[in-house]
């Protein structure tokens, strides 16, 4: 038996071989994402270890920042001389790393990064752990001189001798290169500008007596541990944070941490639709090989072959697949790797290929995807091939299924449909967020398997509608391609099942997205009153020398700034809610439409007010006139009362959880320091929105980290962030098209040997060869636009379901991309007869006296 197995799995593989593509794809990304992100970890581990000094002490952060302010927290300078006085420490220096400037080169174009990073101005201190080494030029001395690194030099075309303007909170100054620094180690992808101590305080903090962190280096015989006790004992820990080296350096993966989910999450995300859109693909080829070797199998039961070991020998074909398809796959991930690293260095993150790490968890996670996809996607075809009478041998090869009552199918998706549907029933009508959205997935992933086990039952309605116009369009080619795809509904329906979970993927967050456009679209044309907007790209906080300049800005009316800070509020209930609030200057009104249930903007933004959204307010026991205590960066509390309660229907997305808000005279007494995250602004009377635009983009033109924007480029940049989303879920959809056209030519592939005879009747009764193609391509085509239909239904059902759960963050309204839709059952029918042309060509090349007189 294991020599038979052998010679019929060698004597399939080229059968088999795109099945195997399945697998490879499935492993690779799997191997490609756990290599990358293994590669990264281990080199900023190293890079952050080596770095980071004995102790640092910084100062204590008592929120977490989820939206930038513009804070920068700070201590005192003088804590240097305490810290060096402590016993066991070598030696102590003042740091000051400040992220968020802007640097312009003399053209007004940012030399900082692309690609998000910041840019970071920090002290040229060098020591034996600095990343980097002067290579060339002089260290900076003075205001007028500054540092850069290497990598942002060559970048952005910037010599020794050129002039650049440093854009910090507290103003804006010109500073000459005076030299270029070389990463000695992994640059992760910053730019690095250098100044002297007295600068970076001055010109970077505004203030000469501060500092954002000190570096304590230990004495000879001194452990880290011991001497972060001490110079905690020596400074105190009431406003202060101490960490040693490796807490230090773990404390910096963990804010790397959320990148490097990030690109492993998306990478294991198209390692599982490979696998998902592979399982259906393997299960009909190994389906359609066993109906074609019926009598090979029966022959084996004549001979004495129980069925186990005919159940094993499919098995053992099927775990040789999934071996070499591991294999290679394995071997596909590390280029992969390599390829994302090579990326990582073109958007400024330098790691060395050499580096790469290969983990044990890597090849042994490779081959359990691998054979595991492979094992149980060939159980129920080795079962069926199990239950092959011995009697099959002295009959002819027949297909298997073909006939064969749906009602176990019928039953079984029924009843998991109906579960499913009654989960997505309950996501439409929930209350809460969380509960809507546990309902939604359980839904979607009951729905699906509903769909893919009751498919066949579907096949023949649907496809008679799908193929009606065949016959009269192509007469009895037509007829023919809507029966063979009719012949048998599950090999249909699995082949069509492919494309189908990708469609479905498309379609439910096309919906989503339209949807989540459109609810701001329309919240922003309810409450945007400005004229123009000035802000960052990024929602990046920007100095309060830009809003000075928009206000001296002939034809300006009115500016009403906009801060963003994290608080903590402590409410009636008893709970603490960190959140980001807003604070605004007086005359809101004019450049926002505001609805208040309770209260009015003057009252909101009075000194020690503040406004909440109403809902939030009673989910919490508040009211008018109730005292919230209020935390603030940087450790000051307040007492602000409740002045406003706000009804805005508005998506928590689009604001924050509670929608607080209150004056920025309130902001600056508790937490003074931030900078502005936009600026409204309305024209003064006589002047035209486009003179005054013409006018602010002069005015700004030296500020090149902010753009002017109205109504409708608001809504281009809101659409923008939404779209990257989608375009992670269109880029599932190619991962799962390519897979799903490998299905389709396999399916066809193997249908024509199935039906060899059958062909060469067809041509010696007359059919041509154009005619032959045309059938099979029309088959392909319906079968693909089945899986569309199926996909998208299925997709807009999700889409609907998505959206109830949107609207309980406020976005209400509701969209249907219909434009999307069409495109991608237009696209569907092109894929079909991209999948046909292959099978299409090489049974039109078949001979026919050979293919009558096929066993």
């Amino acid at each position: 038996m294991l020599k038979a197995t052998l010679r019929s799995f060698l004597a399939h593989k080229g059968r088999l071989l795109l099945s195997a593509l399945a697998v490879i794809l499935s492993v690779a990304f799997v191997a490609g994402s756990l290599i990358f992100s293994d590669t990264v970890s281990r080199t900023f581990d190293r890079l952050f270890a080596s770095t980071a000094a004995d102790v640092t002490v910084s100062p204590k952060e008592n929120l977490d920042e989820a939206l930038p302010s513009g804070f920068t927290p700070t201590l005192p300078a003088s804590l240097v001389d305490r810290a060096t006085r402590v016993e066991g420490a070598e030696s102590a220096r003042l740091d000051v790393d400040v992220e968020g400037i802007t640097v312009a080169d003399e053209d007004n174009e940012s030399v900082g990064p692309t690609t998000g990073a910041p840019t970071i101005g920090t002290i040229w201190n060098p020591t034996d752990r600095s990343p980097v080494e002067l290579t060339s030029g002089h260290a900076p001395e003075g205001p007028g001189q500054v540092l850069l690194d290497a990598d942002t030099a060559d970048t952005k075309d910037v010599a020794i001798g050129d002039t650049l303007t440093v854009i910090a909170a507290p103003g804006s100054f010109k500073a000459e290169v005076v030299g270029i620094a070389t990463f000695t180690t992994t640059n992760p992808g910053a730019a690095l500008v250098f100044f002297d101590t007295e600068t970076a305080q001055t010109k970077l903090l505004g203030d000469p007596d501060a500092g954002t962190s000190i570096s304590v280096d230990a004495a000879d015989g001194v452990s880290d541990p011991q001497l972060k006790q001490r110079v905690a004992a020596a400074l105190g820990t009431e406003t202060l944070d101490f960490r040693t080296a490796d807490e230090q350096a773990e404390s910096d993966v963990e804010q790397l941490g959320g990148f490097l989910d990030v690109i492993k999450y998306v990478m294991l995300g198209f390692a599982g639709i490979a696998v998902l859109v592979g399982v259906f693909l393997i299960v009909n080829t190994f389906s359609m090989l066993i109906a074609q070797r019926t009598r090979e199998l029966g022959l084996l039961r004549a001979l004495g072959a129980d069925r186990r070991q005919v159940r094993r020998s499919v098995l053992t074909e099927a775990l040789l697949l999934g071996l070499v398809g591991s294999t290679l796959g394995l071997a596909t991930g590390i280029g992969l790797a390599v390829g994302l690293i090579e990326l990582m260095g073109l958007l400024g993150m330098n790691i060395r290929s050499a580096d790469m790490v290969i983990g044990v968890a890597t090849p042994v996670s490779a081959y359990v995807v691998g054979l595991g996809v492979t094992f149980v996607a060939a159980y129920l075809p080795a079962r069926r091939a199990a239950g092959v009478s011995p009697m099959a041998a002295l009959a002819d090869a027949e297909i298997a299924d073909v006939g064969k009552p749906l009602r176990v199918r019928a039953v079984v998706g029924a009843v998991v449909g109906a579960l499913g549907a009654a989960a997505l029933v309950g996501c439409a009508t929930a209350t809460e967020t969380s509960s809507a959205a546990s309902l939604l997935g359980l839904g979607i992933v009951l729905t699906l398997i509903a769909t893919v086990i009751a498919g066949p039952l579907l096949v023949r309605p649907v496809i008679r509608v799908l193929g009606g116009a065949f016959p009269a369009l192509f007469g009895s080619v037509g007829r023919m391609s809507q029966r063979n795809a009719l012949r048998n509904p599950r090999r249909t329906g699995a082949t069509a099942a492919a494309l189908m979970v990708g469609l479905a993927l498309v379609g439910g967050m096309s919906v989503a997205s339209a949807s989540m456009t459109k609810s701001f679209d329309e919240q922003i044309d309810k409450t945007l009153g400005a004229d123009f907007v000035v802000q960052n790209a990024n929602f990046v906080p920007f100095p309060e020398e830009v809003t000075d300049a928009v206000r001296d800005t002939e034809g300006v009316g009115l500016v009403v700034r906009t801060r963003l800070t994290t608080v903590a509020a402590t409410l009636p209930d008893g709970d603490r809610v960190e959140t980001t609030a807003a604070a605004y200057d007086p005359k809101l009104d004019d450049v926002a439409n505001i609805t208040y249930a309770q209260g009015d903007s003057t009252a909101a933004l009075a000194n020690g007010r503040l406004a909440m959204d109403l809902d939030f307010a009673r989910d919490h026991g508040v009211r008018v006139g109730s005292t919230v205590p209020v935390e603030f960066q940087g450790g000051r509390t307040a007492e602000l009362t409740v002045g406003a309660l706000t009804d805005q229907d508005a998506a928590e997305g689009f604001g924050a959880q509670g929608g607080l808000y209150f004056g920025m005279s309130t902001l600056e007494s508790y937490a003074p320091g931030g900078q502005d995250s936009a600026v409204y602004v309305n024209a003064s009377p006589g002047t035209s929105a486009d003179d005054l635009r013409a006018n602010l983009e002069g005015t700004l033109d030296p500020y090149p980290q902010v753009d002017v924007r109205d109504i409708a480029d608001y809504k281009e940049l809101v659409r923008d962030q939404i779209a990257v989303l989608l375009y992670l879920v269109y880029a599932l959809l190619g991962l799962a098209i390519i897979i799903a056209v490998l299905g389709v030519v396999n399916t066809l592939a193997l249908s024509v040997v199935e039906r060899t005879r059958e062909i060469g009747l067809l041509r010696a009764i007359g059919l041509a060869r154009r005619q032959l193609r045309r059938m099979i391509r029309l088959e392909s085509v319906v079968i693909a636009v089945f899986g569309a239909v199926l996909g998208l239904a299925l997709g807009l059902v999700w889409g609907v379901c998505i959206q109830q759960v949107l609207a309980l963050q406020g976005m209400q309204a509701f969209a249907i991309p219909w434009t999307t839709i069409i495109a991608v059952v237009i696209g569907s029918a092109v894929v079909g007869v991209v999948a046909a042309l292959l099978p299409a060509l090489r049974a039109s090349r078949m001979n026919v006296l050979a293919a009558i007189a096929h066993e």
